[in-house]
């Protein structure tokens, strides 16, 4: 008989137990609203966050609860920085496009024949321009970006091609009369200050 009473009480507090742990949950998915004090708990805001499920018995339906909807944001990935790119030494200067080296031949007297300078500027002109690139047409500043026999800067004023030294020695040409007013003030300004 002790026996049998130790067994019906472990089934009774098994009963009690399974009963305590099912209870709320039972209630709060039955009817919510069922608390007389609307307290706010752990498991009512797990309830509020829940997904709801559709669960069907063979011929029966049972309809989900109702619950509030979220909202996920993904913060999207940044795009990257673009790296900087330095501008090759023969760019020409002024951001402008690789303009080509000059291969041709010819001397300093045909290129200043050809650019148009008077042949008693020509001391003059050779004095400033083998002070500034060596009679190199392809003769290029590289903190600066100046090019060609007289350092145009920038090398995208010359009209034609920087590195021309006609076009390069033309270009000189309305720079120092325009500037200075002659090869020879030009060349006065350079022996003073080394530059022009």
């Amino acid at each position: 008989m002790r026996r049998r009473l130790s067994a019906f009480g472990a089934g009774l507090a098994v009963i009690g137990f399974s009963a305590a742990l099912l209870a709320p949950t039972g209630t709060a998915v039955a009817d919510p609203s069922a608390s007389a004090e609307n307290t706010v708990t752990a498991f009512s805001l797990a309830v509020d966050d829940t997904q709801d499920l559709t669960v069907t018995v063979e011929g029966a339906a049972i309809e989900p609860v109702e619950r509030g909807s979220f909202e996920v944001y993904v913060k999207p990935k940044p795009k990257p920085k673009p790296k900087p790119q330095t501008a090759s030494t023969g760019s020409g200067g002024g951001g402008s496009a690789a303009r080509p080296k000059y291969t041709g031949g010819g001397s300093k007297e045909q290129w200043m024949t050809a650019a148009g300078i008077a042949q008693s500027d020509w001391g003059y002109v050779d004095y400033i321009v083998s002070r500034e690139s060596g009679w190199n047409p392809n003769a290029t500043n590289r903190s600066s970006g100046a090019c060609g026999l007289v350092q145009a800067l920038p090398c995208s004023k010359v009209p034609g091609n920087g590195y021309n030294p006609v076009d390069n020695l033309r270009w000189g040409s309305g720079y120092a009369i325009g500037r200075y007013g002659s090869w020879a003030n030009a060349y006065g300004f350079w022996t003073r200050n080394h530059w022009w």
